[in-house]
């Protein structure tokens, strides 16, 4: 977002309005002033992620681009060493790092360095993949299609499970020769549980490490998106362009819609979505609101919504029993199961006391499914004051998440 005409002032406004939340650390803003000085001081970076998040900071960083089986071209950034590293040290473990919905891969890079999770793993020895999911700001290419078409935006997360995970691990596996650690945050825990509970990717993994899982979401305690789900969100969107982008109409007139909903509280967005985060200071959300949130599609925040509605992490219902048996060959569509998940597959959860998205009691349901896990080789963290955003932004992550993610992955 450069400095915006008066035609979107509205929509940044919301979008504004959506990411603040008062900070527990540093200085205290007002969403009011902080947003008058984002608009005027700050404009974001052009340039790919390498250049405007880790080459300045003495890293080494490869632009990279893998292309999905349906003809989608997605940005990959690699961070082969650490800084202080001589070139060439020998063979590293790759991890690549999956970005949940709405945000892209600089999320993962909004503090310092040192509280930065793929530069800390770089600086730990580690082979860094940072991936950014189709229709994000650096992945808004296809062989054939614009994003203009509506059909550069007719997919769900299940053309994530299908395409754009299998094509970067492919990737990463064909130029490392390993087995391949992951990370992966909200959406991207969802993508990755799916993709294993098919028996997908986990002959290429050798470890996973899901924050703030949101497999399931009947127990979600966010009333925004509780009433967006149940309510608006299937009527509003679908009257949409199938690209759906909070920082242009439509996407800003449907979070008015919501916001005038009786119950909804849209005064502090970021806490009424992601929960209380403990952890956030200004700067970070000032970086935050420069780069996100990035578009998706209509179909995947529908899709989203019937979860919530369901209560079943289920492959996208067309709705008519007729189309559904035409895209699956049954008149329902087929519900991944969790509980196919192999046993002996290293997991690491983390999940927080606050989050309003991935709420404690449904974590308790994935737990529950994954009972018959082998116990070594599932790793359980409940961090009791952290929410949603804290768990890739907080300045103080790396003591209370990575560090333990770093001793799993070396186990």
């Amino acid at each position: 977002m450069a400095v915006l005409g008066l035609m979107h002032y509205a929509a940044f406004t919301g979008l504004c309005l959506l990411v603040l939340t008062p900070v527990h650390h540093g200085a205290q803003v007002s969403t009011r002033s902080f947003l008058r000085r984002t608009l005027v001081e700050v404009s974001p970076p052009e340039e790919g992620i390498c250049a405007s998040s880790v080459l300045l900071h003495g890293y080494k960083c490869e632009e990279l681009e893998v292309t999905t089986k349906d003809g989608y071209i997605l940005s990959l950034q690699r961070i082969p060493e650490g800084r202080a590293e001589a070139s060439g040290s020998g063979k590293k473990q790759p991890v690549i790092l999956q970005h949940g919905v709405l945000v892209d891969g600089m999320t993962w890079l909004l503090n310092s360095p040192e509280q930065d999770l793929p530069l800390i793993l770089a600086d730990n020895g580690f082979d860094v993949w940072i991936a950014n999911t189709r229709g994000t700001g650096h992945s808004r290419r296809h062989i054939s299609l614009d994003p203009s078409n509506p059909a550069f935006w007719d997919w769900s997360f299940d053309e994530l499970i299908s395409y754009d995970l299998p094509a970067v691990f492919d990737y990463v596996t064909n130029k490392t020769g390993q087995k391949i650690n992951y990370v992966g945050h909200s959406l991207g825990t969802l993508t990755a549980l799916a993709s294993f509970s098919e028996g997908n990717l986990v002959n290429q993994l050798k470890s996973a490490a899901l924050l703030s899982p949101v497999a399931y979401l009947s127990h979600m305690s966010s009333e925004f998106l509780v009433v967006a789900a149940n309510t608006f969100i299937d009527q509003i969107i679908s009257f949409g362009q199938a690209e759906f982008d909070i920082k242009r109409l439509p996407g800003s007139a449907f979070l008015n819609s919501l916001c005038v909903h009786p119950g909804v509280d849209c005064s502090d967005l970021m806490t009424a979505i992601t929960g209380d985060n403990c952890c956030l200071n200004s700067s970070t959300l000032k970086l935050f609101l420069l780069n996100e949130p990035q578009s998706s599609s209509r179909k995947n925040l529908i899709h989203l919504a019937q979860i919530v509605r369901h209560g079943v992490l289920a492959k996208y219902n067309y709705v008519l029993p007729a189309h559904n048996f035409i895209h699956y060959g049954q008149i329902s569509p087929p519900v991944y199961n969790l509980a196919n998940i192999p046993h002996d597959l290293p997991l690491f959860i983390s999940y927080g006391g606050r989050d309003a998205l991935a709420d404690v009691g449904d974590v308790a349901t994935l737990l529950d499914i994954l009972k018959n896990h082998d116990q070594d080789k599932l790793s359980v963290q409940f961090i009791k004051d952290y929410a949603h955003a804290d768990f890739v932004m907080g300045f103080n992550a790396n003591d209370m998440v990575y560090k333990n993610i770093i001793s799993f992955f070396n186990r």
